[in-house]
């Protein structure tokens, strides 16, 4: 067995077979004869064969008025009229042509292009007011019988069959397109003793995309005699005419073409072309081993039946998602209720198990939110979704991504083919890492192709790829893997109003949080003032109490006992203490209302300022010597603030250690870091975290949350050094204020380290 991808195979080749200009192919059958016109009428271009029809050689006809050897059947303004207003679609009038003493009655189409109007002309086949009248009651039947069918299946088994009634041919077939360009015969009618089409595939090469446009174009093409000699078209000057055939009935047939159906023992061809919503859905393809021409009349019945077929397909398909789609709904609609009245999002989205599946129709799923990812159903392994989560949040990803090959987008899908073949990603947000994905195991299927599909692709000398007609149609199999049941558009909708309606429920509860927000605001701006208040009629008795404890102990110090000046001591340094207290939380408040001022800041200058600071602190204390291992990358943040952040952690470092010089060490980590994979942590693209190390007391993990509460030390209050227990309060809120996050791992009696998250750009 091996695997089969259509995008890989000849239908990746089809650009080539268009360079053959199949519509300026510059001939045309033999069964009727094309005149080019200007706009006065005149005659510039004819085929070679006006002879053989009507008795007059091309280079009589070249330069002549049509009134002078053709009048229109109806009558000369209906002509005129028909002229002013035609387009590109081939419109019917009668002409009689005369030649010498003779009349011949033709069926005529004229329809104009873009430097002339084509009319083409077929000897009309003798016809009574009763082959007419016998003709409309047939179609009028078929069309009453094929409206009654419900089965689409059935629908188009009948509709074939009513063609070939009408128009003898020996074989008529179905052929559906798909995604690719690929087609598959999907109902047939034929001899009994002819091999069956039915089922077999034909990849997108047998009918390439410039022929695929023209069927779009031209709802029915009729090739009387594959095996009739073409006819050339000749100007004023005698020289052949290469003519835009793309609208013409009479247009030449390709080699390819040719000797493709040839090959299949066809002599006689018609094709209705089958468009669903403007796009090419299928073909009705007759075929008959002789030479079989229909007269215009039944071309037009059957191009009207071919117009019903279509419509009916469409009115069918549509039906049968429409119902899906209501079935989809109903679903979503429940689920989107239950997850709006949830206080816990994502236990709604879990709970119950199979509602998340049936969303899409999907046998597993994952939810991802932000580090926490939740499996259901039949999924991969958690460790193969972390890297196929990191894979999905690609930009190039977008809002929704799905597939039902994998294996074509993901360079790791081998190993979980068997559970996640087909694959749908909605982004709900790709800053917080929200997304769902759904999955589909791998569903092995033998495709039957009409001969090797590989045939009609040959390599030439040079190397380069040419198309060219099998010899072959036998069945041909070959075993799919790594493909899942594809997904419908439903389902697709489905996801996609899965995430308008979570934004939704989001935006309402961030309407509600916004009031209460608003609110707290108010409430806020009052305790700021308060605040201030307090704390400037707090500092100035404080400083009063410093200072006269301070002139206490230098005037009565020799009188006072050592009781009374130790008491005076502890007076100054609680009160020094209170001091330091009130400016912190002075600080921490106007956190949340101070304005950021981000720029590009390099942290090789920054870091220098806050060493100087720090040592200016403590002038006592030894030369600071930080190690920075590479240089720091520039990081988009507010300078100041930054100052603070790295003063507390760099402080804490001094600080909390035994050491008489303490191992400091300052560095930078980007996205895929091994040291940050092995934590769990996936920074967004853009960011960096910066990280502060010593080789301190070192913390114990219970206790890594608690240092980022306000007021939280967990020593004694005069130990190392003391504290206000505000300072990691205020850098978590600063790096938290620039879109980060900051988080901490030590080992007790080793160290710490800090890291915070900045947006940068890898140097």
């Amino acid at each position: 067995m091996r695997q089969f991808d259509p995008s890989h195979g000849p239908g990746r080749l089809q650009e080539d077979h268009d360079r053959f200009p199949v519509h300026l192919i510059g001939l045309i059958q033999p069964h009727g004869v094309l005149l080019l016109l200007d706009a006065s009428l005149t005659i510039t271009q004819v085929s070679e064969n006006s002879a053989q029809h009507f008795g007059l050689r091309a280079e009589a006809l070249l330069g002549q008025s049509l009134l002078e050897v053709c009048t229109p059947a109806t009558s000369v303004d209906h002509l005129l009229q028909v002229v002013a207003t035609c387009t590109q679609k081939p419109v019917y009038i009668p002409f009689d042509f005369s030649a010498g003493e003779s009349v011949r009655h033709c069926d005529g189409l004229i329809h104009r292009m873009e430097n002339g109007i084509v009319l083409e002309l077929e000897p009309a086949v003798p016809r009574t007011g009763w082959d007419v009248t016998l003709l409309q009651n047939t179609v009028q039947r078929a069309i009453g019988h094929l409206r009654s069918i419900e089965a689409i299946d059935d629908f188009l088994q009948a509709a074939i069959a009513q063609i070939q009634t009408i128009t003898g041919y020996d074989r008529v077939m179905v052929y559906q397109f798909d995604e690719q360009n690929a087609g598959a015969v999907i109902a047939e009618v034929k001899p009994p003793e002819a091999v069956s089409y039915l089922g077999l595939h034909y990849p997108a090469t047998d009918i390439p995309q410039i022929v695929r446009g023209l069927y779009h174009q031209n709802l029915l093409r009729l090739i009387p005699d594959l095996n009739a000699t073409l006819v050339e078209l000749v100007s004023v000057d005698g020289s052949a005419g290469a003519v835009d055939l793309s609208h013409a009935v009479l247009r030449g047939v390709a080699p390819c073409c040719l000797e493709y159906h040839q090959n299949m023992d066809v002599t006689a061809l018609m094709v209705i072309a089958l468009v669903r919503e403007n796009q090419l859905w299928g073909l009705i393809a007759c075929h008959h081993p002789t030479a079989k021409f229909l007269s215009y009349p039944v071309r037009a019945a059957c191009e009207m039946l071919g117009q019903l077929v279509a419509a009916e397909v469409t009115s069918k398909v549509d039906r049968d998602a429409l119902n899906y789609l209501h079935q989809l709904r109903a679903i979503q609609t429940e689920f989107v209720n239950s997850i709006a009245q949830a206080q816990d999002f994502k236990q709604a989205l879990i709970h119950p198990e199979p509602r998340l599946l049936e969303m899409v129709n999907a046998q597993g799923a994952a939810i991802c939110l932000d580090d926490d990812i939740t499996l259901i159903g039949d999924t991969p392994p958690l460790d193969a979704m972390q890297t196929l989560i990191q894979w999905a949040l690609t930009p190039s990803s977008g809002e929704l991504f799905h597939t039902n090959c994998l294996a074509n987008h993901y360079a790791h899908a081998d190993g979980i083919q068997a559970k996640a073949s087909g694959l749908i990603v909605l982004t709900i947000s790709r800053l917080r890492r929200y997304l769902i994905l759904w999955f589909r195991p791998e569903k092995l299927q033998v495709v039957n192709w009409a001969g090797n599909p590989g045939d009609s692709v040959q390599t030439t000398e040079d190397g380069a790829i040419m198309l060219c007609p099998r010899n072959s149609f036998e069945a041909w199999k070959e075993t799919v893997e790594a493909t899942a049941q594809p997904w419908q558009p439903a389902e697709l909708d489905n996801a996609i109003a899965l995430k308008n309606a979570i934004v939704g429920i989001v935006l309402n509860k961030a309407d509600e949080l916004a009031e209460i927000n608003l609110e707290l605001a108010r409430s806020n701006d009052e305790l700021e003032s308060f605040a201030y208040a307090a704390s400037h009629d707090l500092k100035e008795p404080l400083r009063g109490i410093t200072n006269f404890s301070h002139l206490l102990l230098r005037r009565y110090g020799e009188t006072l006992d050592d009781v009374g000046i130790q008491r005076l001591k502890t007076l100054v340094k609680l009160a020094e203490r209170m001091d330091r207290l009130i400016d912190a939380l002075l600080k921490f408040s106007r956190l949340g209302q101070t304005s950021l001022r981000c720029q590009p800041t390099d942290l090789n200058q920054l870091l220098p300022k806050v060493i100087e600071i720090l040592q200016a602190s403590d002038p006592a204390r030894s030369p600071l010597t930080i190690a920075v291992p590479h240089p720091l990358p520039t990081v988009d943040a507010d300078p100041t603030l930054l100052i603070d952040v790295f003063s507390n952690l760099l402080g804490n470092a001094l600080k909390y250690t035994d050491r008489p010089q303490p191992a400091i060490e300052v560095g930078s980590l980007f996205p895929e870091a091994p040291q940050l994979i092995r934590q769990g942590k996936h920074l967004p693209p853009n960011t960096c975290a910066i990280y502060v190390k010593d080789d301190g007391i070192g913390i114990q993990p219970r206790h890594f949350q608690n240092i980022f509460r306000l007021f939280k030390r967990l020593h004694e209050r005069d130990s190392y050094g003391g504290g206000t227990g505000v300072g990691l309060t205020i850098a978590k809120k600063i790096i938290e204020r620039h879109g980060g996050e900051i988080w901490v791992e030590s080992i007790l009696g080793e160290g710490t380290t800090f890291y915070f998250v900045l947006n940068c750009k890898e140097k």
